[in-house]
């Protein structure tokens, strides 16, 4: 049976953009045996292979939050024990296995289920969902559901997106410090503009689907990758922004009291998140800096 292995936290120490003060050596997680997969589903899914940057969450972490959630077992080489580490990022954009060049990571390799029996390379985060959305159960009841599933996610890889440019708003290749009157500017117009914006929206998408979803996911009425997907948005916001967040939640009962509760809770997201698996936020997309949260 496939089985996911421990995780080993690398903090990034390659990314120009990360300030030095900012880089630590280099602490192991514990081991921790996983209870991913059944035998039944280990037998009908091929190895999938989940191609990331070491020890940050990252947009890799949003393919793994819908593995963990629908119990498939995956691998991820740069996070396992004596595994390649970035290296397995720097040999995927250079060889491709005869598909279409990669621009970035995350990525998705599946044996055999490639033109000619070569491995499939996708690339892409709502690619890769979209990919793997009926496979791992998580796409939605029908075509209606599926699009707007797709629609959803990504709406909420939109806000991720916008919470990355609040700490990196003039170049990713720069430093924070280098753009930090700008990026002063930007985070006080996320937060008081474009937060509340998102919040607003999605607050009425669960209600237009309260009859369903009770609150609890977002269409229909089981998880689905868009779940997910704006549940880590939401983490990471938490931990970014965390006076702000505690200040607006008691405006959105229903994204804070009912849907990010339940999805924390969800079988396999709940255990994923209690294992050493779940890599901490650090300094990927979701960053603290308190000058940028509110006051």
């Amino acid at each position: 049976m496939l089985r996911v292995h421990p995780r080993l936290l690398h903090p990034v120490h390659s990314f120009r953009h990360i300030p030095k003060h900012h880089l630590q050596p280099f602490v192991p997680l514990r081991r921790h045996a996983s209870t991913m997969a059944t035998a039944k589903k280990a037998r009908t899914h091929p190895p999938y292979e989940l191609l990331y940057w070491p020890g940050i969450p990252g947009r890799g972490e949003f393919i793994r939050l819908a593995f963990e959630a629908a119990g498939v077992s995956y691998k991820d080489p740069a996070n396992e024990p004596d595994g390649p580490g970035a290296q397995v990022v720097a040999s995927l954009i250079k060889d491709a296995d005869g598909n279409p060049p990669v621009f970035a990571p995350p990525a998705l390799k599946v044996p055999g289920e490639g033109k000619d029996g070569a491995p499939l390379l996708i690339y892409q985060t709502p690619a890769i969902l979209s990919y793997l959305g009926d496979r791992l159960g998580l796409a939605g009841e029908d075509e209606v559901d599926k699009m707007t599933v797709l629609s959803h996610t990504l709406t909420a890889l939109d806000l991720n997106n916008e919470a990355h440019d609040t700490h990196h708003p003039v170049a990713v290749s720069k430093y924070y410090e280098d753009q930090k009157d700008e990026a002063l500017k930007k985070a006080t117009d996320f937060r008081e503009t474009r937060i509340p914006k998102f919040f607003s929206f999605f607050e009425r998408v669960l209600k237009a689907n309260e009859a369903q979803g009770q609150g609890n996911f977002l269409v229909g009425s089981k998880l689905t990758f868009a779940d997910t997907t704006l549940w880590h948005v939401l983490s990471g916001l938490k931990f970014a922004y965390p006076n702000e967040l505690k200040a607006r939640e008691k405006d959105y009962p229903l994204l804070f009291a009912s849907f990010y509760d339940n999805v924390a809770r969800a079988k396999g997201v709940k255990e994923y998140l209690e294992s050493d698996r779940r890599l901490p936020f650090s300094m990927g997309i979701f960053r603290y800096y308190p000058e940028l949260d509110r006051s």
